[in-house]
């Protein structure tokens, strides 16, 4: 008992000791930070005669040379650099302050015996290097690589040490040598030399002439080693750094030829052309492929991805005339003949019907295509999901509703705690909100508020506030059916009679609740035909009329999209992010619009700030 006692007593007594070491630590920091050195300094004296860190130690060198009691803080210092060698940070914590106190030749003596000490090995004058890079002392940086160089010669790799140095000081000749060195030892470390230039080099905005440099330095030595693709690979990467994706197309195509490969590198780079809409090279690259014949393993997925971007250029780009869906279809109908009816084929089979059923006016034979596919052998059960949906949005489009909404409650029912589940809940729910029937179409986006798809759950959430906000007095019934009337008008892509309809509640109902909604729905149309003018001028009204309503966020949001995706004009679309983040605060876009805006200023900072 009277051991368990003693116990209870040291236990207490360890308690108290720590809390009065984090009270002091706490005062400590406090009154450094508030400037109030000499007011800190007994604190920090309690903090270092007992358990401390390097971050307390040097807070109290400071305080102490803050408080004139420089000779102090040389003598712990001192202490500090004996006691921990292997810690460079104190040797140049010392030399700062023999520079503060105008002792440079103190300085240089000590950072020239640190350096001659670890010359010998490679580790340490890793270390030290990187000591003198985080202070930024690039030049004594450089003097410890030299040292270590010269002593250790080729028993120790610094290359890519060297190679950041002379980044820092703007010697890029060097540079580029030095990670070519590292290439020609070490192949493998291509992705991270890759990774240090994206760092160190903004390819965009190339003032110093570096692109041109590494350009040139690869020519020369693809030149001297043929056979060393790594080379090849490296300005290829180049390149498509510069977005030069015809001249990286020639590079690659040069290069599978010289390893007799099928394609790979190729395919690779066909699907980063499609990626920055440079669909030009990418369909030379899928030619390429093609060209080699039926034999070549990449032949099919390659004349599919062909195919894919003239689906591309009419669904997402928007870029068409009605010659372009007539070639379209005969393009399909050629890919579909080559690939064979079967499971490989749907894929093509179901971007060719939605090519005819919303751009081609040919709804019908869209339904036949997708039924056709229904038929196809060893899909899985998913695939038939797909392809239902793909159905059951066609027949909205011919105005088959009921049938649409079968479809969408087997998916439903098949997939009920997966995402094409929820999707299909949804439209079922528009179903019926098309239909007039608010009530069941609310009870179903109630369910959906919770769906573990945030896209799902944020357009449930909408169309529910819509209904919410909407319906209530005999009047407000009447616009809200015509609304959903017109919606439904504009799923089939009935553009004109949608406005009409559109236009007659705002007749009907002057200044009502759903003038902000129409706007946005006109936009929208507006979009779909790749009338992006005419889309950003339905969404300025809203920003002009509609600034305190709820849309007012998502109309400046997608404005910023449309010249980001669509106009391509960086400048107006950071302009329109940037509103958001002053004028809309409480938006839940808010985080995204920081996002995109920061990605187009060039912005890599974690920082809150703009």
């Amino acid at each position: 008992m009277k051991q368990a006692l003693i116990f209870c007593c040291l236990l207490l007594l360890s308690f108290a000791g720590s809390a009065q070491t984090s009270t002091d630590q706490q005062l400590a920091n406090l009154y450094y930070n508030n400037g109030e050195f000499e007011k800190a300094l007994p604190y920090f004296e309690k903090i270092i005669t007992k358990q401390s860190t390097k971050f307390d130690q040097l807070r109290y060198v400071d305080c102490l040379e803050k408080t004139n009691q420089v000779k102090d803080a040389e003598k712990f210092l001192k202490k500090l650099v004996s006691a921990n060698s292997n810690d460079f940070d104190y040797t140049i914590a010392l030399g700062d302050l023999y520079e503060r106190t105008e002792r440079t030749s103190q300085t240089e003596k000590l950072y020239n015996d640190r350096i001659k000490q670890v010359a010998s090995n490679g580790y340490e004058v890793v270390e030290l290097y990187n000591s003198f890079i985080k202070k930024g002392k690039v030049e004594w940086g450089l003097k410890t690589l030299e040292a270590g160089r010269k002593e250790l010669k080729k028993n120790y790799p610094l290359q890519i040490q060297f190679a950041e140095v002379y980044s820092l000081l703007g010697r890029t000749d060097e540079m580029i040598d030095e990670y070519f060195d590292v290439l020609d030892q070490y192949p493998n470390y291509s992705s991270n030399i890759q990774n240090a230039l994206t760092k160190q080099i903004d390819f965009s905005e190339d003032k110093t002439g570096v692109y041109q440099k590494l350009k040139d330095k690869l020519l020369v030595r693809i030149q001297k080693k043929p056979n060393d693709f790594v080379y090849s690979e490296m300005l290829i990467w180049l390149f498509i750094q510069k977005k030069e994706f015809k001249s990286a197309l020639t590079q690659t195509q040069a290069l599978d030829r010289r390893e007799k490969g099928n394609g790979n590198r190729v395919m690779d780079l066909a699907e980063t052309c499609v990626e920055n809409s440079d669909y030009t090279t990418a369909r030379s690259a899928y030619r390429y492929v093609i060209d080699q014949g039926p034999q070549n393993p990449n032949y099919y997925a390659a004349y599919s991805a062909l195919l894919n971007i003239r689906y591309r250029e009419i669904t997402i780009e928007k870029k068409y005339q009605p010659q372009d869906i007539r070639e379209a279809e005969k393009e399909y109908r050629e890919g579909l003949k080559l690939l064979g009816w079967g499971r490989n084929a749907v894929y093509t089979a179901k971007e060719l019907a939605e090519i005819k059923a919303y751009y081609g006016n040919d709804a019908k034979g869209a339904a036949d295509l997708l039924d056709s596919c229904l038929a196809v052998n060893g899909l899985s059960d998913l695939e038939k999901a797909q392809i239902k949906m793909a159905l059951a949005d066609v027949l909205v489009l011919q105005d088959d509703i009921w049938q649409a909404s079968l479809y969408y409650m087997q998916i439903d029912k098949d997939f009920k705690f997966e995402a094409i589940g929820s999707e299909a809940k949804f439209k079922n729910a528009r179903i019926f909100y098309y239909d007039g029937d608010f009530k069941f179409a609310q009870s179903q986006l109630d369910i959906l508020k919770e769906s573990t798809s945030k896209l799902i759950a944020n357009d449930a959430m909408k169309l529910s506030v819509l209904i919410t906000d909407n319906l209530g007095l005999d009047s407000n019934y009447t616009a809200m059916y015509q609304f959903a009337q017109a919606d439904l008008l504009l799923e089939q892509h009935q553009y004109e009679r949608a406005f009409t309809l559109y236009d007659s509640i705002n007749q009907a109902f002057p200044a009502h609740g759903l003038a902000d909604e129409i706007l946005l729905r006109k936009a929208q149309a507006m979009q779909y035909q790749g009338k992006w003018q005419e889309a950003l001028d339905y969404l300025n009204k809203i920003v002009t009329y509609h600034m305190d309503d709820i849309l007012s966020d998502d109309a400046i949001f997608t404005i910023a999209e449309i010249y980001e995706k669509n106009l391509h004009d960086k400048e107006k679309a950071a302009e329109y992010y940037k509103k958001i983040l002053f004028e809309c605060k409480g938006s839940l876009l808010t985080v995204e619009a920081r996002k995109r805006y920061r990605a187009l200023r060039g912005d890599v900072s974690d920082s809150e700030d703009l």
